[in-house]
């Protein structure tokens, strides 16, 4: 029989070859957000080894907007000109190249993880961070500038025009991100966002603004093919953004034009207790899938091919996203085919393989 997670689908008009998805990595390893030789490597690597969608790490929408200096970025047709070969080497593997849009806000501006992670100063490469709120990340982190209307409409702006460039260097899919403390999920949680005005407070304030993002950018992408979002679902503290909010989050968004929740979780505070665990968020794809009648996409310590196929075949996501496991073993859908009895999706060049 063949397995459910191998099985083609169909989103909107794109045809995919099968429900695994490579999870959006950040490599560290751009220069003035430039695609390097590095990313073709590792991203292509992944398509080759058979996954069904392979995407692009949160690439940044305005420089402020990038995590570290070494960040993937496309506010320029030139960075959109450094990611057409990598996009068009995944699409030649059979894969569909997609590429997740961001900006880090309050959590801007900090070393490599392998340097240290923490905020960057002026002097040593850092920048000034915004955010709705004055409210910092965590003790040492800067006291972000609390956002304008102004400030709040050229974001907007800013997604739209990258989802413009990331459609020339030939994507297929985009994700917006709105998950584990960045700009947009800062807006939704109240652990974050304490403004007063049109943009916070209710949960329709606090989501406002990833709304309009949406919006903007379903506005510019093509009717053909899929926009996600990946969402933190729960904060996993006290006072902060809940399940019952991010099923009605989720309803909106669709109705704003994403086609599937990636469904995450944390990242907001760094003190939350998190119960790290074999498959601890698919509950999450469960509960969005079933409350908001939305596709959803399971990620988190997914990393064997049976724990995937039962995520799918029990009806609580549409498809996975692999992200570790894919480091260890970009190869990681063939071993899957194998493990299920399935056909692998295989590169031709390696059939000897087989």
């Amino acid at each position: 029989m063949p397995s459910k997670l191998l099985s083609p689908w169909m989103l909107r008009r794109l045809a995919i070859r099968n429900r695994i998805c490579v999870s959006p990595m950040c490599q560290y390893s751009a220069t003035d957000g430039m695609a390097a030789p590095w990313h073709l490597v590792h991203l292509g690597g992944m398509a080759a080894g058979g996954a069904g969608l392979v995407m692009a790490e949160a690439t940044a929408v305005v420089p402020e907007g990038r995590i570290s200096p070494g960040d993937l970025g496309l506010w320029s047709d030139a960075h959109g000109a450094a990611l057409r070969p990598i996009a068009a080497f995944i699409a030649d593997q059979g894969a569909v190249p997609a590429i997740q849009l961001a900006h880090a806000g309050r959590k801007a501006a900090t070393a490599r993880p392998w340097e240290g992670g923490a905020p960057l100063a002026p002097g040593q490469g850092g920048w000034p961070v915004k955010a709705p709120s004055t409210k910092p990340f965590a003790p040492g982190y800067p006291v972000p500038h609390a956002m304008t209307h102004e400030d709040m409409a050229a974001v907007v702006t800013a997604f739209a025009e990258a989802a413009q460039r990331a459609l020339q260097a030939g994507f297929q899919v985009v994700e917006l991100h709105m998950a584990h403390g960045y700009l947009l999920d800062s807006f939704l949680s109240p652990l974050a966002n304490d403004r007063s005005d049109a943009y916070g407070g209710t949960l329709e304030g606090r989501a406002r603004l990833p709304l309009e993002v949406a919006r903007a950018v379903r506005l510019v992408w093509p009717e053909q093919w899929p926009l996600f979002a990946r969402l933190s679902v729960v904060d996993w503290y006290p006072g902060g953004f809940t399940l019952d909010e991010a099923v009605t989050v989720a309803g909106w968004l669709q109705e704003a034009g994403v086609d599937l929740i990636d469904c995450s979780s944390g990242g907001m505070v760094p003190d939350a207790e998190i119960p790290f665990a074999p498959g601890y968020q698919t509950p999450f794809a469960a509960a969005i899938r079933e409350r908001a009648g939305v596709p959803t996409g399971a990620v988190g310590m997914i990393t064997e091919p049976v724990q995937a196929e039962h995520i799918l075949v029990s009806g609580q996501a549409d498809c996975v996203f692999i992200g570790r496991a894919m480091l260890r073993d970009p190869h990681w859908a063939l071993r899957a085919a194998v493990v299920l009895g399935d056909r692998p999706p295989f590169a031709q060049p390696y059939h000897r393989a087989y």
